[in-house]
């Protein structure tokens, strides 16, 4: 990062931790006694509540969406472009807040958290959780902070997908709402995906049927192999042409290792595999990739998306991605024409960009432009 951008940063920022005593009771009929939620909180609350964000994460996000943990700290929070003084999430004018979901791997009470009822680590026993039940812990998270209402609820991704879940199951708390790069429910290839990537963390001899922290090891390969097909599917061909083409490593051809990539763009992949390996927790990954699967918005409705988003009051701005095939721009406005059906006030945009679905979480010119200007009609 260079001095100029973490001059432009919020500084260090120091998560919080919230306890929550009373049962959560999840919709897939199981009850959590208690959970915990840490999250991080950047820019101050107005005495009339009225400025308050709500960032929903993606998959592998967490709270920590922006400024840095310590000065040490080279790499700020995963959406560090958008949050900030002065930026499109302007801290200055909002009071922001990003729990990290249940279920997590980051402090949220979640697989590798301490069951009080057996004094080990959940492990395989920890409940399924869904999207809906991320919203009632982010309501509870909310009245927690002296929050009755959000000027905005904003996510990417499977955080568009609370976003949305949001606008419809309290549509009184939600003025604005932000759906970026997502979509109403999963295709049948997305839900295909998914399934890939869990089963390379299943086929993995150190998975252990999910309790392997209790076995001492960790499923570090087959957890570096779901990254690597996650990640391959959140970038587009021609980023990726772009950025590797049919480059050679260095050495590629030693006949006495065949093991080792030939190609940039395989050891580009095994990196960020086993980087992922190392710092995120497999239960988490099934967990969340399971609750991203049922993620299906129209469902209470009989498959009648508009009928689904009737009861929504707020104001939608949905941002698709031209080269984004995993969430492509079809789904976005999909929602959008649903959302028009339902007499709904939106703004739509597909911006061109060759970074795929990642292109949410990057400083692109005209995706920043406009969401900084849309969000300035927030903040007024």
């Amino acid at each position: 990062m260079t001095a100029a951008s973490r001059a432009s940063s919020l500084g260090v920022i120091k998560p919080d931790h919230a306890h929550f005593s009373d049962a959560l009771y999840l919709e897939s009929g199981e009850v959590l006694d208690e959970f915990e939620l840490v999250y991080e909180t950047y820019g101050a609350l107005q005495p009339d509540g009225n400025n308050a964000i709500l960032i929903c994460h993606a998959l592998s996000g967490n709270h920590h969406a922006a400024g840095f943990h310590s000065e040490a700290d080279t790499k700020p929070g995963w959406w560090d472009t958008v949050i900030g003084p002065g930026k499109p999430i302007d801290t200055n004018r909002f009071f922001v807040v990003c729990p990290n979901n249940i279920g997590g791997c980051n402090g949220s009470t979640g697989p590798a958290s301490i069951s009080k009822t057996t004094g080990k680590p959940w492990g395989s026993l920890f409940p399924q959780v869904t999207v809906g039940d991320w919203v009632e812990s982010q309501k509870r998270l909310a009245q927690h902070l002296g929050i009755n209402q959000w000027a905005a609820v904003v996510g990417g991704s499977l955080g568009g997908m609370q976003a949305l879940q949001w606008s419809v199951t309290y549509p009184d708390w939600v003025t604005h709402c932000v759906v970026i790069a997502a979509a109403p429910g999963l295709t049948a290839q997305n839900i295909a995906f998914n399934e890939i990537a869990r089963q390379a963390i299943f086929s993995d001899p150190d998975w252990c049927g999910g309790d392997y922290i209790d076995a001492n090891t960790a499923p570090e390969k087959g957890m570096a192999l779901a990254r690597m097909v996650g990640h391959l599917t959140y970038m587009s061909a021609d980023n990726m042409s772009d950025r590797f083409g049919r480059e050679l490593r260095q050495g590629s051809f030693d006949p006495d290792d065949d093991e080792q990539p030939i190609f940039q763009v395989e050891s580009y992949l095994r990196y960020q595999g086993s980087q992922f390996a190392t710092r995120f927790d497999a239960n988490t990954y099934v967990l969340m990739t399971r609750a991203l699967d049922r993620f299906d918005l129209a469902a209470s409705s009989d498959g009648d998306l508009a009928k689904a988003l009737e009861h929504a009051s707020a104001e939608f701005l949905i941002l698709s991605f031209s080269s984004d095939w995993r969430f492509s721009p079809a789904r976005s406005r999909e929602i959008t024409t649903a959302l028009l059906a339902a007499g709904k006030r939106v703004t739509y945009s597909n911006l061109e960009s060759d970074a795929g679905h990642d292109a949410f979480l990057l400083e692109e010119a005209d995706y920043i432009a406009l969401l900084h200007a849309w969000m300035q009609r927030v903040a007024a």
